[in-house]
């Protein structure tokens, strides 16, 4: 690909710039390119520009230092183009995509390919991912659906039976994750592949080339992901594709600060960018993702036994990515939009809103926002944790893949009926925790509860310069996956967000038990807001991950920034808090000081002790958000992107303009 150096995107006009590609063929061949020189890098201390990646002093891609929060982030403002994600080589990655003139939808691609290579304790692109795309020429967001598919083979007891119909068969070995049992079939790149038919303007072949050559000239180990490769070691190990990719010719694990190279993974993005999502789902890779989930014994000298998955080639072939109705809902004078089931995430985060809505939050919000988002109130948390409580019964009870098990009444809009939510808030106590909740009465359901939890992933957030938006939730699931290997990807570990026994202890079916097919519920919620009550004035895309707590994640971020009016980055470092639908209401201690961190700079004592007068049993372990914001603002008159990334991981913000 090849680009001719005019005028600035930036300043250059979204019509501008689609005419320039339209002269040029309109397929991305020689487009107007963003010569500033500080676009897509950081400014050091002594205000020169750094490449991200360059390893030059002040790469924010160097392994952080040994710590859980990073002080002193403050927003970064962008003229037209924004990325935000959890890895600095990522955001580099989406970041050059949309200098070159490509929309969001190009962009995601890049961050993904970059991300399963430099996260994939994290992500992978043999996992699944929800997508929030907003065009801003038609003005319709679609939610977009790339979760995994359990295997046609799978029956109910496919995750604690080996022999999934007699009910004295063993357990998988050495346990369901580790299994093949776990791997659910792929489709982020499938989900990927639809969005850039639909809103792609770079060619694809393309949108791999940083993942590859970071793939094959080598890239230096972030600390997250060395400390999954030594955590994980055990069951790495058992993988000799693992082992080729995560240790040393010694057998010592690679740690943070090591520089290494993938070359299975650059093979494989060079068969996306040329075949397409196909490569994954058909020839010699998809063979190879089949003959790794049916491994039967470890590749270590004792040969540990391990439960095959029941994963064949036709449920590769067959796989097909989704178009969703997104889960909406009007806020105060906001519209809030998320992802829909098979996400719980997005009708959990709506819900929350909606029963938040008949509260007057305005006056609860933290002291001092100006120190890593401040303090938060106790009235605060309190509220926003017990609407969070009822919105979490709802989604134990009632969501699942809707494709399988209906949403009770009329679906969403039922759940998300305005009268229903505000007699939901009449059960809040402005005094006195409720503790636990129980679900709504929506009708009568032949299924029981389920309160699988689920386990990590990542988040990014994009604005181009045209005004089109992704959020994108990715998921490997839990750190590292399934464990197993092949073309220098890992497999999800997925379908253990199945509910593992089909049955409730009353021995009533479950809404999110196995079948064939069928999507594993997620708490993924990517999430735009928009000024106003329609989709006409984008505000904000967020999202995180974070398994079961996604949803206080994001439901913190949104309230910061729209009932308490926190920056971009504000918001985003803000104490995560919150609850499932458990006694315990979570305050993230990662900034709180105490005689262990004293380098913290938060006084939580009044918050934790303020919350137990009122029943609250508080968790103030630190919390893993990965939250990654972009908020369009006026500033000095003019309309600017301000983006916000997690202090609690090591993502940063990129763009066009002084950042």
């Amino acid at each position: 690909m090849k680009f001719t150096t005019r005028t600035p995107l930036w300043i250059a006009t979204p019509i501008a710039i689609a005419l320039a590609v339209v002269a040029c063929g309109g397929d991305g061949d020689d487009l107007i390119v963003d010569t500033n020189a500080s676009s897509c890098s950081l400014l050091n201390s002594s205000g020169t520009p750094v490449t991200v990646g360059s390893g030059l002093a002040g790469d924010p891609a160097a392994p952080e230092a040994a710590s859980d929060y990073r002080l002193g982030y403050k927003a970064k403002n962008s003229n037209s183009y924004m990325v935000v994600a959890n890895t600095p080589l990522a955001v580099k990655a989406g970041c050059e995509v949309l200098k070159a003139g490509g929309t969001a939808a190009d962009a995601a691609i890049a961050v993904q390919a970059v991300l399963g290579l430099v996260e994939p304790q994290s992500s992978t692109i043999a996992g699944s991912a929800f997508m929030m795309y907003y065009d801003a020429r038609t003005k319709k967001i679609t939610a977009y659906d790339g979760r995994e598919t359990a295997p046609a083979a799978a029956t109910n007891y496919y995750l604690v039976r080996q022999d999934q119909a007699d009910a004295s068969s063993p357990a998988p070995v050495p346990n369901a994750r580790r299994s093949g049992r776990s791997i659910g079939v792929p489709g982020v790149m499938r989900m990927m592949e639809m969005a850039h038919k639909e809103h792609g303007r770079l060619k694809w072949n393309g949108l791999f080339d940083e993942g590859i050559n970071l793939a094959t000239n080598g890239y230096v180990i972030p600390r997250r992901m060395g400390d999954a490769i030594g955590s994980n070691a055990n069951n790495l190990r058992l993988d000799a594709n693992a082992v080729a990719a995560f240790f040393n010719p010694d057998g010592t694990p690679k740690k943070a600060g090591d520089t290494t190279k993938n070359l299975p993974y650059a093979d494989t993005l060079k068969a996306l960018a040329s075949q397409g999502a196909n490569a994954l789902h058909t020839g010699p890779i998809a063979e190879a993702i089949v003959a790794k989930v049916a491994q039967s014994v470890g590749d270590d000298t004792a040969r540990t036994p391990i439960t095959p998955g029941l994963m064949t080639m036709a449920d590769l072939a067959g796989y097909q990515a989704k178009k969703r109705d997104p889960a909406c809902i009007t806020y105060r004078a906001y519209y809030v939009c998320s992802m829909a089931p098979p996400s719980s995430g997005g009708i959990a985060v709506a819900q929350t809103l909606g029963i938040l809505e008949n509260f007057t939050l305005s006056g609860y919000g933290p002291t001092n926002p100006e120190n890593e988002g401040g303090v938060p109130s106790v009235m605060g948390v309190h509220l926003v944790s017990e609407a969070e409580r009822l919105a979490y019964a709802d989604r134990d009870k009632y969501v699942a893949d809707t494709d399988y098990i209906p949403l009770p009444g009329n679906g969403m809009s039922t759940m998300l009926d305005k009268n229903y939510l505000k007699s939901r808030a009449a059960l809040i106590n402005t005094a006195t925790s409720m503790r636990t909740a129980q679900p709504g009465d929506l009708g009568s359901v032949p299924l029981g509860r389920d309160t699988t939890t689920e386990a990590g992933t990542t988040h990014f957030s994009i604005v181009d310069s045209y005004g089109n938006v992704a959020s994108v939730t990715s998921t490997v699931e839990s750190s590292m996956g399934s464990f197993h290997m092949t073309g220098g990807f890992l497999l999800t570990n997925q379908l253990t967000d199945f509910s593992a026994n089909p049955v409730d202890s009353t021995n009533t079916l479950v809404a999110n038990r196995i079948a064939p097919g069928k999507r594993p519920r997620s708490t993924m919620a990517p999430t735009l807001v928009f000024r106003g009550a329609d989709t006409n004035d984008f505000m904000m895309a967020t999202g995180s991950p974070g398994g079961g707590t996604i949803i206080q994640y994001v439901v913190k971020t949104v309230v910061g920034a729209l009932d308490w009016g926190l920056d971009a980055q504000q918001a985003t470092s803000l104490v995560d808090f919150g609850a499932a639908n458990s006694a315990t209401t979570n305050v993230d201690g990662s900034n709180a000081r105490t005689t262990a961190n004293p380098n913290a700079t938060l006084d939580l004592t009044g918050l934790v002790s303020g919350l137990q007068a009122m029943g609250h049993t508080v968790n103030s372990g630190a919390q893993s958000s990965g939250i990654s914001t972009v908020m369009r603002v006026q500033k000095d008159g003019k309309w600017v992107l301000q983006g916000g990334v997690d202090p609690r991981r090591e993502g940063i913000v990129l763009g066009d303009g002084a950042l």
